[in-house]
């Protein structure tokens, strides 16, 4: 992969606070203010912010991609997202449109959105995002490096958000980033106070209306490896933070239900900013390094399996490490000065946990790779084999069907995906891009290749199956072109199903790729990894 290191992008721009400023990619300095300003506004009178058509068009291609592009996908805490009212969801910002995706899939409602000003404008998909009626928002790291003028940020910003706000204050969802810029790090990064000037706008506009006040909502998001194909994803969706009556002052109601753009105070803003914080920490990581993160997952692991409760689930992996860290780190009761980095964890147990996940880390392997006792590595599960022969098998019989229909978007999304200059959290938003307009744009192409292919071999394929394939309704030109056009809409699930089938092949070759990792171990790490388990086992146990 050619992602560009984020310390190497670091120009020396910072903000007021003197955190250094996000790096802009190509696409993010490119401004169009004039497309920007004529971005389509959303109606609330219908169930969706925009089109209808579109909104469910889109939803439906979604989640059938997303279904093909993770191997497992959890949710929780739905049951907690109140029915009556809007919602702002806010979560942690580490994997590019994937992080609003996901989601937005899981939410019982349709959302207002807000995004980066360029996702409005760029081709093909600016298009979408106007009929969703996505409103641009422009970054303090836009402004501050001379992409636009205060005075149009400022327009353009109170603009989205106030539109954000009568979204959400109508019963919509919402979804907004409190980091503003997806990022790389094991911990959030300071978080901007957007998100919280929307939801009390929101509120605002809610109480002058005589509607429900609408709630926050913390979000966890988790990804086990968030660039990887076929990774495991879980949505925890965290208790809401009602907004009360008293966190509105009069002159902010007065102003929006005016159709004004007016800040909330500002200690209001703080106090709701540091507690959603607060919130949101436990539903992240939160360690000062990546390998701090591997090491509480690993003690995870060998927690459970010493009280034989092996972790079954890529949830029950991330609650197992959680319960760690609540045990050997302090938990944190207030947010001073929004300090983003935690500490390192200075636990005696952490320093051989990382030596551990290190080992296992260097090798291609984790804890599930370790045996039911967690004192060494495992073999293998056999009962997967006769599936996975099976659904292989099928895959091998769809194969050239594959390689003509999603071969060329599998190509595009691994090449924009690798060589996108906007670092490794965008890699699986651009493979996410390629398959859904690459499966818009080389599927009709394909089918059309298919049926041709059909009609000009007519002759050989009735010797082969033993009747003419396009007289199949009977014949005549009418009956002769309905039976085309049936076998031609007919590819494209089978297009999804040799996908799918693909994507499943995939695990099973990751499977066989572990196998082989664990067996050819070189033995003096194999020899250090059982030494550490054995000594974080005795150590485990006397907690």
């Amino acid at each position: 992969m050619k992602h560009p290191d984020p310390e190497e992008l670091n120009d020396g721009v910072l903000d007021h606070r003197g955190d250094a400023l996000p790096y802009l990619s190509k696409s993010a300095k490119n401004m169009k203010m004039g497309k920007l300003l004529d971005t389509p506004m959303p109606k609330y009178s219908g169930s969706t912010p925009g089109s209808y058509f579109w909104t469910k068009i889109l939803y439906w291609i979604c989640r059938r991609i997303s279904a093909v592009q993770f191997r497992t996908r959890e949710t929780s805490g739905r049951q907690s997202i109140p029915l009556d009212r809007g919602t702002l969801c806010c979560a942690w910002h580490t994997n590019g449109l994937l992080d609003a995706l996901e989601i937005t899939l899981n939410h019982p409602k349709h959302f207002v959105f807000g995004a980066r000003h360029d996702l409005v404008t760029r081709p093909m998909l600016g298009w979408w995002t106007r009929k969703m009626a996505v409103q641009p928002v422009v970054r303090k790291a836009e402004l501050l490096r001379g992409g636009c003028s205060e005075e149009e940020a400022n327009f353009l910003n109170g603009r989205s958000l106030l539109t954000l706000s009568s979204g959400i204050a109508n019963g919509f969802g919402c979804v907004l980033f409190p980091e503003g810029t997806s990022h790389n790090n094991s911990h959030m990064i300071r978080f901007r106070t957007g998100p919280v000037r929307t939801i009390l706008a929101a509120g605002a506009l809610a109480s002058s209306l005589g509607k429900e006040l609408p709630a926050l909502i913390p979000i966890g998001l988790h990804f086990r490896v968030r660039e990887y194909f076929r990774t495991d994803v879980w949505v925890e969706y965290g208790e809401p933070i009602q907004i009360l009556k008293s966190d509105i002052p009069n002159e902010l109601i007065e102003a929006v239900s005016e159709g004004n753009w007016s800040e909330p105070p500002a200690e209001n803003v703080f106090n709701l900013r540091d507690r959603l914080r607060l919130e949101m920490e436990p539903l992240t990581p939160n360690v000062a390094e990546w390998e701090e993160h591997r090491a509480l997952h690993l003690l995870g692991h060998l927690s459970r399996r010493i009280i034989g409760d092996k972790p079954k689930s890529w949830k029950d992996e991330v609650l197992a490490a959680r319960e760690i860290r609540e045990i050997i780190v302090e938990p944190k009761k207030s947010i001073v000065n929004d300090e983003p980095k935690p500490k390192l964890i200075e636990h005696e147990l952490i320093k051989p946990a990382i030596s551990a996940s290190n080992i296992l880390h260097q090798n291609g392997l984790d804890g599930r790779d370790l045996n039911s006792k967690g004192n060494d590595i495992r073999f293998a599960n056999i009962t997967h084999l006769p599936l996975s022969l099976l659904r292989t098998s099928a895959f091998m019989l769809l194969l050239p069907i594959f390689l003509l229909s999603l071969g060329p978007q599998v190509a595009l999304g691994r090449l924009l995906g690798d060589s996108t200059d906007e670092g490794v959290d965008a890699r699986t938003s651009y493979q996410f891009l390629a398959s859904m307009f690459g499966s818009l744009i080389f599927w009709p192409i394909a089918s059309t290749i298919i049926v041709l292919i059909g009609y000009f071999q007519e002759s050989n394929l009735t010797n082969l199956v033993g009747f003419n394939w396009t007289e199949v309704l009977g014949s005549g030109v009418l009956f002769n072109s309905l039976s085309i056009v049936i076998f031609w809409l007919i590819c494209f699930p089978v297009f999804w199903l040799s996908g799918k089938l693909g994507s499943l092949a995939w695990d099973d070759y990751t499977y066989l790729r572990n196998f082989v990792r664990r067996r050819t171990m070189p033995k003096a790490d194999r020899h250090n990894l059982k030494g550490l388990m054995k000594n974080l086992t005795q150590e485990i146990k006397k907690m």
